[in-house]
């Protein structure tokens, strides 16, 4: 039996839950709205690509089911909690904790006027308390965006979506797969040096998801455009009149383009947002700038 090519409809069995509504369609998934045995809410996350290629759709749908796997082992407020998971319909399905609120996308979508600065320090303060859980279980998100956060009812935000993070990890066969990672968002090794991956990457994308905050939902231009002309205008001369320049440092820290000038792990991004370390600045030096953009393209014709 093919993987369902609609979605599910209303009132389908899957194991103990009963399919209420659809939620939500991704590139590589869809999600519904069911209830368990106990009339419980659980969002469930169906595996779906377009079988034009059986050995890439065969090979995503054990990358999904690993995805859920690794999940399983995470119970921590900011990350997204799976319950269960299981093969049906010849796919897999993720069951989620079904929770009430809005996406980082929609709410700046629907805010009007700058984000409060306290909000943003509050909010991806706790998110960086769900990223660096993750880190701590050597898994890396590869995905962060404002679409793959989730703000509860109570502003408590939420890490989704882990769908990158198992290409990441699914070794040499993961690269026969599509590419998973959003421009603007995506570091420039996602692109360009994968075997430069770490939590850097990461940070990159909080660092751009931090400037869609402070832009109304815009991104910074797209990390492999910077790397062959980097037009990036700091955060610090674009919002220097609405927000402190530590918040803005801290964004133009995370979005450096070299790896290595980035925070090197969440807690160092985690003590320079709450005040205990000043972000590293970088001297405005044209002529070294031009020869580190020289040497990161060097880099990237080797690979």
């Amino acid at each position: 039996m093919p993987a369902p090519a609609h979605p599910l409809p209303p009132a389908t069995r899957l194991e103990n839950y009963w399919i209420q509504r659809l939620l939500a369609t991704g590139g590589f998934s869809r999600v519904y709205l069911a209830h368990d045995e106990n009339d419980v809410p659980v969002a469930i996350k169906e595996y779906r690509i377009a079988e034009d290629d059986r050995g890439k759709f065969l090979h995503g749908m054990r990358c999904f089911f690993e995805e859920g796997r690794a999940l399983t082992r995470f119970s921590h407020p900011n990350v997204v909690r799976v319950l269960n998971f299981f093969r049906a319909n010849d796919t897999v399905y993720l069951v989620m904790r079904y929770e009430r609120g809005r996406t980082l996308h929609e709410h700046l979508a629907q805010h009007r006027g700058a984000l409060d600065e306290s909000w943003i320090r509050q909010t991806f303060a706790q998110l960086l308390n769900g990223l660096r859980e993750v880190h701590t279980n050597k898994l890396l998100h590869l995905d962060i965006k404002p679409a793959n956060i989730y703000l509860r009812n109570d502003g408590s935000p939420l890490l989704l979506d882990f769908g990158a993070a198992r290409y990441a990890l699914s070794g040499e066969e993961g690269a026969k797969l599509p590419p998973t990672y959003t421009p603007g968002y995506a570091s420039p090794e996602q692109h360009l040096w994968r075997d430069l991956l770490g939590p850097w990457s990461d940070i990159y994308s909080v660092g751009a998801t931090m400037y869609a905050a402070l832009s109304g939902g815009e991104p910074p231009i797209p990390a492999n455009v910077r790397v062959d002309r980097d037009d990036y205008v700091p955060a610090r001369k674009t919002w220097g009149a609405k927000y402190s320049a530590e918040l803005l440092d801290i964004v133009d820290w995370c979005l450096r383009l070299d790896h290595l000038e980035r925070p090197q792990s969440v807690l160092a991004l985690q003590k320079t947002l709450r005040g205990e370390r000043e972000p590293e600045r970088r001297a405005e030096e044209p002529v070294l700038d031009q020869l580190r953009g020289a040497m990161m393209r060097l880099k990237g014709s080797f690979f």
